[in-house]
C-alpha cells in the first residue's frame, strides 16, 4: 500500500495543531483533528491518528484522548508562569517597544490559543518609557559571550544632548575593556568592566553602548574584581555600589536609628556588622563605594541616619549639604 502524502510529518502536525489549539479546557475531536490535518494537506484515518496519539504520549507529552476528545494537558510553562514574564519583559525601560512586541509574541506561542488571547488581553495598551537603544539586547547577548569566552570587548559609548541626540564620549574614541558581569539596577542594566588603561574597575549602562563586539584579547583584571576570593561575586559588589556610580571603597561608620534595622540588612545583607547603643540607635560598618549617590541614599533618612567615620567621608558628605543649601539660599 503506497504511503499517503505527508505521512512522515504527519506525527509533527498533531503535536502543532495540539500545542496551538488545545489546552486542558479545550479539547479537540478526533474528526476535528483530521480536518485540521487537511488544512496542512495531509490525509490521515481515525485508527492512525489514535495510534499516533498514543506513540506522543509514550514519548512523554502530557496528551488525554478518549470520547471527549483529546487535548495537550500541561506545558512547560503555565498561563500565570507567562504572564510574570510577559509582565516583565512589558516593564522593562530596557527593551524596545519592537522587541517588546516580539517577546511577547514568542511568549505567546508556548501558550494554546485561548491562554494567548488572555495573555494578550491582560497586558498594558501602552509600555512604559523605553530606551531608544535598540541594539540594548543584541548588547547583553555579545557581553554574555565575551565573559564566557574570556574575551575583552570593545564600543562606543554616548551621551544624549538637550537636542535629544547621541554623542560620543572620548571624541568618538572606541572603548576596550574587560568584562566581568552584568548587573540590573535601578532599572538599568550596568557593565562590571576593568578598564586596562587606567587599571580599575568601572561602570557602563548598557543601553548607552554601542555597537558592541567580542575581540580576541584576552581579559585583564580578574584580581581587581575578585580581590583575595577565587570566584567572582557580583552580588557582594554590587552591595557596596549605589546607582551604580564608582568612587573609592572604604568601610564607612553610621549611626541609624533603631527603626533602620530593616533598611540596612536589606540594603547590605544580614552579615553586615550591627551594635546596638543608646538612646534607641545603633552603630553599623557598611562597605561602600563613596559616592553622590551614596550621600543621597544617606540623606533621606534625615536625622535618622548619619555618618561618622571616616572623616573625610564626612566632610565630603557635609560639603556636599553645604554646597547644595547655598544654591538653594541664592
Amino acid at each position: 500500500m503506497a504511503k499517503r502524502y505527508g505521512e512522515k510529518q504527519k506525527l509533527l502536525y498533531i503535536l502543532k495543531i495540539l500545542t496551538e489549539r488545545t489546552d486542558a479546557e479545550h479539547c479537540i475531536s478526533v474528526p476535528r483533528l483530521i480536518e485540521a490535518l487537511n488544512e496542512y494537506g495531509i490525509e490521515a484515518e481515525r485508527k492512525s491518528v489514535y495510534r499516533d496519539l498514543e506513540e506522543l504520549e509514550e514519548f512523554g507529552y502530557d496528551i488525554i484522548h478518549g470520547r471527549g476528545g483529546c487535548c495537550f494537558a500541561s506545558r512547560d510553562f503555565e498561563l500565570a508562569e507567562l504572564k510574570l514574564l510577559a509582565d516583565a519583559v512589558q516593564a522593562s525601560p530596557i527593551i524596545t517597544e519592537k522587541k517588546t512586541k516580539e517577546l511577547i509574541g514568542k511568549l505567546s506561542s508556548l501558550a494554546s490559543c485561548y491562554d494567548a488571547q488572555k495573555l494578550r488581553r491582560s497586558l498594558p495598551s501602552e509600555k512604559r518609557t523605553t530606551t531608544e537603544n535598540e541594539s540594548v539586547y543584541y548588547n547583553v547577548d555579545a557581553i554574555y559571550r565575551a565573559v564566557l569566552d574570556n574575551r575583552k570587548i570593545a564600543f562606543y559609548y554616548f551621551d544624549w544632548t538637550p537636542e535629544k541626540e547621541q554623542r560620543l564620549r572620548h571624541g568618538g574614541a572606541e572603548y576596550k575593556v574587560s568584562p566581568w558581569g552584568l548587573w540590573w539596577d535601578d532599572e538599568k542594566y550596568y557593565l562590571i568592566a576593568f578598564d586596562d588603561r587606567e587599571k580599575i574597575l568601572k561602570n557602563y549602562r548598557v543601553d548607552k553602548m554601542k555597537s558592541v563586539r567580542v575581540v580576541k584579547e584576552k581579559r585583564e583584571g580578574e584580581e581587581a574584581f575578585a580581590g583575595r576570593s577565587a570566584s567572582l561575586d557580583t552580588a557582594a559588589y554590587s552591595k557596596k555600589m549605589f546607582g551604580m556610580y564608582g568612587g573609592e571603597e572604604c568601610t564607612v561608620t553610621l549611626e541609624c536609628d533603631n527603626s533602620l534595622a530593616g533598611v540596612i540588612i536589606d540594603r547590605f545583607g544580614a552579615d553586615v556588622s550591627i551594635f546596638p547603643g543608646k538612646s534607641d540607635r545603633f552603630t553599623a560598618y557598611v562597605p561602600v563605594m563613596v559616592s553622590n549617590n551614596f550621600f543621597s541614599w544617606v540623606f533621606q533618612f534625615g536625622k535618622r541616619m548619619k555618618i561618622t567615620a571616616p572623616a573625610d567621608v564626612c566632610e565630603q558628605m557635609s560639603k556636599l549639604l553645604r554646597d547644595t543649601a547655598e544654591e538653594y539660599e541664592k
